[in-house]
């Protein structure tokens, strides 16, 4: 079936949608993504950057949060003015495609981020940058495909859905790098006791720099199917047409936005919360990696427990957001993240809500200490409220925009979640940088969450559309 039957059916208000091997095809799109995430910005490599390439654990938390700040700003300034010419030619699936390459030439570059070498940072951080921006942008027109997919009432499933197969992906390539590709230093064995396959050298952490060239080849072979299998809009007009007929339906609807209250109550916060969560997720490996000195396998299974929580999360998520409605969904996750980002902040070494507790001891068993036991606790519960927030997120700006417009408002929609999503990481990174504390930079968190929930509760959450 093609999406032309899709849209001639609209107008007969009896809409056919595709074969489930369609939707299965688009849902993989988070399963090929996700890596990077898992990967690259939090568990692996962006610790591994503050911790070995970095002069210190301080300055690489301030770096990378700089860094990202710098691709948040360009993905804010481009994405609404991208969404609307989508929709104005109607195509996703070449954009999708445009900035894949860019994610798959900038993922690979971080092979070059070899320990202690200071001239390696800047091409360093800008090849992270340049492939945030790609993934980025991929997932805006990824997500406008979803109303195309699936009756409305069955949304929030197929949005949880995603989200929960991208964390099942993100726990596989992790596996993949702890358990066959990164060593240890000291030992040389990876978390399976293994010698690290392709020869990868412990001492230089090749183990940790393949994971940007695996995100790479990852991201090829998974999206694939969606490329094959997977119907896209039908084409409107050429792009230079639709550039000019986009930009004018973009100026017509920042005009109309202040009489759409709730969708503007709606975006505003997701500009606040969403800056809080990525750079929760951003910098929490970091933050974990200088409190308890963690390395690539700690943090590494961290992070499989922690997506294995995601991804139960995520899945239960879209249930409930086809049940009760995605924005009481984001409410309850909001209040999770919120409640687990001040307890994390009163838990150190040596002490666990101002109870003192015996700290890690160096070479100990994994997660032996009662710190480093709480922390997991708490960062559990953070990846089960993470997934289910992003996907009733989307869910809701469905609900909440034109059908005709749906690209559009998703660039809106990544336009608020980017658009001061450098000031989240610019702050944390400003503040370690001041106060030369990783709790001080990541307690500024808090105010993100208290002031996103504040601005959901004034969103008018609209019925489903029918069927």
């Amino acid at each position: 079936m093609a999406v032309t039957d899709f849209v001639a059916d609209r107008a007969e208000k009896v809409p056919v949608y595709p074969r489930r091997a369609a939707v299965l095809s688009w849902i993989f799109f988070d399963w090929a993504a996700q890596p990077y995430f898992t990967l690259i910005t939090t568990f692996v490599f962006a610790p591994y950057f503050a911790n070995f390439v970095a002069p210190n654990p301080v300055s690489g938390q301030a770096l990378w949060g700089f860094a990202a700040a710098a691709a948040g700003f360009s993905i804010a300034l481009l994405s609404p003015v991208l969404g609307a010419v989508a929709d104005a030619s109607g195509r996703r699936k070449p954009w999708i495609a445009g900035f894949g390459v860019l994610l798959v030439i900038g993922a690979s570059t971080m092979w070059i981020g070899k320990p202690g070498d200071p001239s390696i940072i800047p091409p360093l951080l800008l090849a992270y940058a340049i492939a945030t921006v790609g993934v980025e942008f991929a997932t805006v027109f990824n997500n406008a495909m979803m109303p195309t997919l699936v009756p409305p009432d069955r949304i929030g499933r197929l949005s949880g859905t995603g989200w929960a197969t991208g964390y099942a992906g993100g726990i596989v390539s992790l596996i993949i790098v702890l358990g066959f590709l990164a060593g240890s230093p000291d030992s040389g064995r990876t978390l399976f006791g293994l010698t690290p396959l392709f020869g990868l050298d412990p001492v230089t952490h090749e183990g940790d720099r393949i994971t940007g060239p695996l995100t790479a080849v990852w991201f090829v072979v998974f999206v694939t199917p969606m490329f094959l299998l997977t119907p896209d809009y039908p084409a409107k007009r050429p792009v230079r047409q639709a550039l000019r007929a986009g930009l004018s339906e973009l100026r017509g609807t920042l005009g109309e936005l202040p009489k759409h209250r709730s969708m503007l109550l709606f975006l505003l916060a997701n500009m606040v919360y969403t800056d809080g969560l990525v750079s929760l997720f951003a910098f929490g490996g970091i933050y974990a990696a200088g409190t308890f000195g963690w390395h690539t396998l700690q943090i590494g299974t961290f992070g499989i427990i922690l997506a294995l929580a995601g991804t139960l999360g995520a899945w239960l998520g879209g249930k409930l957001d086809d049940r009760l409605g995605p924005k009481r969904v984001i409410a309850g996750s909001m209040m999770v993240l919120l409640s687990a980002v001040i307890a994390i902040l009163l838990v150190d070494r040596d002490s666990i809500f101002f109870i003192k507790v015996a700290p890690p001891q160096p070479g100990g068993a994994l997660f032996a200490g009662a710190s480093e036991k709480a922390y997991l606790v708490l960062g559990c519960l953070i990846g089960a409220a993470g997934g289910p927030l992003q996907a009733a997120a989307r869910t809701l700006l469905i609900r909440l925009a034109p059908m005709d417009r749906i690209a559009q408002y998703f660039g809106l929609f990544a336009l608020t979640g980017k658009v001061t999503s450098f000031v989240g990481p610019l702050l944390l990174g400003a503040v370690t940088a001041a106060t030369a504390s990783q709790k001080a930079g990541m307690s500024v968190l808090v105010f993100f969450f208290v002031t996103g929930m504040v601005l959901l509760m004034m969103v008018k959450e609209p019925p489903r559309r029918p069927n």
